[in-house]
């Protein structure tokens, strides 16, 4: 389908009476009209600040760590770290991992302990250090996951290592590494020479800003022991932290889904302890706890032929896990960081034997990743938590078919359009600021229901800092029906710079900033020829919508219309 481009141009009016700005009102607008009606219209407010605009989507991580010093892994985490101007954050399972040190899916390994014949403890950390070098080297920072259980320390070793494959049954990656140790002091041991080293290699400064965490999702088949057995490992690992460096932030429990009853009761076992319990290690009451962790995912299924998202879900763990956190008065004020949030749960997955997962090459992930980022930060704010981070799992998988439908950011070097959503959110600065309140779905509808009506949400996020202002809006809807009309949209701004300012119009749509739409019109090739590689390298980037243009601004207001099709996301950057 062809789309209506860009309807010139920036003109000033007297917003008056049809310019209603709604402080304090969360960020998000939309009008009560769907694809077909009228135009939809979203109020930017520009002088009403409502926070810091965090970088809560700084965050990534993978099953699989020994891609990252692979050929694709290495050019992913450049793009991930060029993309933005904070520190971005990295966690990776199996950094305890027995094993040869070769990536498959989901397994990876270091073999940072062993023992030797007489049982005596044998530390390497040659492959943590390549891992660790990775990051650092790009000014990222690790949360470094302390798990799994190396086999000389597993309670039972056998089998160990798994020949997993995205046709076989989740459950079969979950052997001898998910254990609890045999010895909790040397597994602590192992932890403290773990920090230790780590702060001679890359000094005490450095180290003091990674978060250290322990194990992951401990509620299910991640960790083969109770949760009093968690509760364990979990003082003997925060303990042997903190005597290698007393600053060290450490935290947990990587709980993934609160919404769910059992995992809500793991969470509050795990808080309760830390704040009431007697400590495994120390006799005394309570653990350290720095920052605190769980996970979020969503829930797509094919529904009459097509994919239908349920960021709903997602979301309603999200709120869940909040709930939890702040219904504790000395834990409320903590950072949280969810550890991973994504549209469901398995990054390898693939498409082929997973059609649900269809969305993950084109422009769903994208749009679905705007509007559920979004409203992050209102649900953390109605929450009265300190949301720190939000990990999207997902990177790439070496040496596999193109665009096999993975999760992940770029397939064979080439960024898909989810990557740009990250590439806007990384231009977006300074202090969020207040968008229209008169909308068909924010935060409380869509945890109610998701975004399954006739209406697609329309909706916008904005940012202003001392020379820019930007506004990214979205039309997404779970179900991924292209053939709908692109919907009008006016974004009509308010405090904005009189004077001259530059206008960059940025789009992630079919013919925007979209690799996948681009390999397929080349005939979906599985061998492209050098020629075709940059190409696809080319379309994988962020372009703009329209050419960059001056605008004139008159009493710090402004108004752009705009078609937006159905799972696109556009970016307007306001500079001066």
């Amino acid at each position: 389908m062809m789309y209506t481009s860009f309807q010139k141009v920036v003109k000033f009016l007297s917003l008056s009476a049809a310019f209603t700005v709604f402080a304090g009102a969360g960020v998000f607008a939309q009008s009560s009209n769907n694809s077909s009606g009228d135009p939809v219209a979203i109020s930017v407010d520009f002088n009403t600040k409502q926070g810091a605009m965090k970088p809560i989507w700084a965050f990534f991580g993978y099953d699989e760590p020994n891609y990252t010093y692979m050929k694709d892994g290495k050019k992913l985490l450049t793009e991930i770290s060029q993309l933005s101007k904070v520190p971005v954050n990295v966690r990776v399972h199996s950094l305890l991992v027995s094993g040869d040190g070769k990536a498959a899916l989901k397994w990876g390994s270091t073999n940072a302990y062993t023992e030797d014949a007489q049982g005596r403890p044998v530390y390497s950390w040659t492959i943590i250090d390549s891992i660790f070098d990775t990051f650092i080297e790009r000014g990222m920072k690790p949360i470094a996951q302390i798990g799994f259980m190396p086999e000389a320390l597993s309670t039972k070793p056998e089998p160990y290592r798994h020949n997993w494959g995205p046709d076989q049954k989740y459950g079969n990656i979950f052997t001898g590494w998910a254990y609890p140790p045999k010895d909790y002091t040397k597994f602590a041991n192992l932890v403290y020479e773990w920090v230790k080293h780590s702060v001679e290699r890359y000094g005490k400064e450095e180290v003091e800003t990674w978060f250290w965490e322990v194990w992951n999702e401990p509620n299910i088949g991640y960790w083969q022991g109770t949760t009093e057995e968690y509760i364990k490992l979990y003082d003997y690992c925060a303990d042997a932290v903190k005597r290698a460096l007393p600053t060290a932030k450490i935290g947990g429990p990587e709980v993934t889904g609160p919404a769910w009853e059992d995992a809500a009761t793991f969470m509050k076992a795990f808080l309760d302890h830390v704040v009431n319990g007697k400590n495994y290690v120390t006799g005394k009451k309570g653990s350290p706890i720095d920052v605190i962790t769980f996970h979020a995912k969503g829930e797509p299924k094919v529904v009459n032929g097509m994919v239908q998202m349920n960021v709903g879900k997602q979301l309603r763990d999200i709120d869940a896990g909040f709930q939890i956190v702040a219904s504790y008065p000395t834990l409320k004020n903590l950072p949280i960081i969810i550890g991973e949030s994504d549209p469901e749960g398995c990054a390898a997955c693939s498409e082929d034997f997973n059609p649900q997962n269809a969305y993950r090459n084109g422009t769903m992930y994208s749009s679905y990743t705007a509007a559920a980022f979004a409203r992050k930060y209102d649900i953390a704010e109605n929450r009265g938590v300190n949301l720190k981070g939000a990990v999207t799992w997902a990177f790439e998988f070496e040496n596999q078919p193109w665009f096999r439908g993975f999760r992940d950011l770029a397939t064979n070097g080439v960024d898909k359009p989810v990557l740009n959503t990250f590439r806007m959110f990384g231009m977006m600065q300074g202090d969020r600021v207040a968008v229209g309140k008169n909308l068909a779905y924010n935060y409380a509808t869509i945890l109610d229901s998701s975004v399954r009506g006739d209406k697609p949400d329309i909706n916008a996020l904005a940012a202003k800092d001392d020379h820019t202002a930007t506004v990214m809006v979205w039309n997404y809807h779970d179900n991924n029906d292209l053939t709908v009309p692109p919907s009008q949209v006016v974004v009509k701004m308010n405090g904005l710079p009189d004077g001259k300012v530059m206008l960059r119009h940025y789009r992630i749509d079919q013919q925007h900033s979209n690799s996948y739409q681009a390999w397929k019109k080349m005939g979906s090739p599985q061998s492209p020829s050098p020629q075709q590689v940059k190409e696809l390298e080319a379309a994988g980037q962020l372009q703009l919508y329209s050419s960059p243009e001056w605008v004139t601004v008159k009493n710090g207001e402004a108004v752009l219309k705009m078609d937006l099709p159905r799972q696109a996301v556009s970016l307007l950057q306001y500079s001066w």
